[in-house]
């Protein structure tokens, strides 16, 4: 059974920091990223991770998050620092299992966690 579980999510005050994880199960990912969903919007890529340190952020949280991963455990981490009431949101785990594809678009990954609230406190 394929599952994508993440954790960490919760209330900070604006500047503050939070370490997001997301354990993955049933699969060997050959990618994990996080994704993010606020009230009202669309889903925005934040960061991915693949073989060979391939990493690439949104250039909204460069400098402020950073992503890594456990390749022993497949699992995912994003460390977020100076928070900002904008990057307040249902954050979302992915992983592709293709060994092909882009990095930063919703179709690119094939398996989705069930999302975590971050809420940042001005």
């Amino acid at each position: 059974q394929v599952q994508l579980v993440e954790s960490g999510g919760g209330l900070v005050q604006a500047g503050g920091s939070l370490r997001l994880s997301c354990a993955a199960s049933g699969l060997s990912p050959d990618l994990m990223g996080w994704f993010r969903q606020a009230p009202g919007k669309n889903r925005e890529f934040v960061a991915t991770i693949g073989w060979s340190a391939r990493i690439w952020y949104n250039e909204s949280v460069k400098g402020r998050f950073t992503i890594s991963r456990d390749w022993t455990k497949d699992t995912v981490f994003l460390q977020m620092n100076n928070l900002k009431p904008e990057d307040a949101a249902v954050y979302y785990c992915a992983a592709r299992v293709r060994t092909f594809g882009g990095d930063v678009t919703e179709d690119d990954y094939d398996y989705w966690g069930q999302g975590t609230q971050v809420t940042v406190s001005s």
